[in-house]
């Protein structure tokens, strides 16, 4: 963690106690995914999605699903667990997506969902152009900034994801998006969830709004916990 430096630490990477085996298999809302402890991001495992995975079992069935930035393929498991015709997964890191085939397979969903290696911001640019269209997209992006100098870029960044998203939607289907910045706070997501919504000539009809998990408790004087927001709207 590059704040070691400023404590004056070295970067060191290891165990607290002695070695044990990282490839661990954990299981979700009935599912199983298999967590790399030690190389994958973070815990290797977004454990605060719970909730919001759950929350799309009621656009999904039958549909055709689009799923960008998908890590390890959690939400597009789900969606292919809760009746979704055909899931599609992005990501840009090879080792997440292969990843994500294996969660597939492990759950018995391989030949509904298929993950590929791809940069989001140029292959939606490009599909758009093609007039491609899902039944559901779902963005799940990583953080944009980490600190406020940046958060002009990080409004941007969210916008035009955002804007391509809701392209690729059917009228009448569903975006499901998020944003894990703690710097924008749901009013400022909802308010650049809006502008996006102008500029691609599309209306939206909010569905869901969620935070975190529960055992990601929210404490209202420490803004920083209140970082997660999470988005279900209609595109029409």
């Amino acid at each position: 963690m590059p704040v070691r430096e400023l404590e004056g630490m070295q970067q060191i990477k290891g165990f607290l106690s002695a070695p044990f085996d990282t490839q661990i298999q954990i299981v979700e809302n009935g599912l199983k995914f298999n967590v790399d402890l030690e190389n994958g991001q973070k815990t290797g495992y977004f454990l605060d999605q719970q909730d919001n995975r759950r929350a799309i079992q009621h656009i999904v069935k039958g549909a055709d699903v689009l799923g960008v930035f998908t890590y390890t393929g959690t939400f597009e498991i789900h969606a292919a667990h809760y009746g979704a015709k055909s899931v599609l997964g992005l990501d840009i890191s090879e080792n997440a997506v292969a990843q994500a085939n294996r969660n597939a397979a492990l759950n018995g969903y391989e030949d509904i969902c298929r993950f590929e290696t791809a940069n989001a911001f140029d292959v939606l640019k490009s599909w758009v152009r093609d007039g491609r269209q899902y039944d559901v997209v779902m963005l799940d992006p990583p953080s944009f900034t980490k600190s406020r100098e940046n958060i002009q870029k990080a409004i941007a960044g969210y916008k035009e994801i955002n804007l391509r998203g809701m392209k690729l939607v059917k009228p009448g289907g569903f975006l499901v998006t998020s944003s894990c910045t703690n710097l924008v706070p749901p009013s400022l997501f909802a308010d650049i969830m809006q502008m996006a919504a102008k500029d691609a000539r599309r209306k939206l009809r909010q569905v869901c709004f969620q935070a975190q998990s529960a055992d990601h408790p929210i404490m209202h004087e420490l803004e920083n916990t209140h970082y997660l927001k999470f988005m279900i709207m209609q595109v029409l």
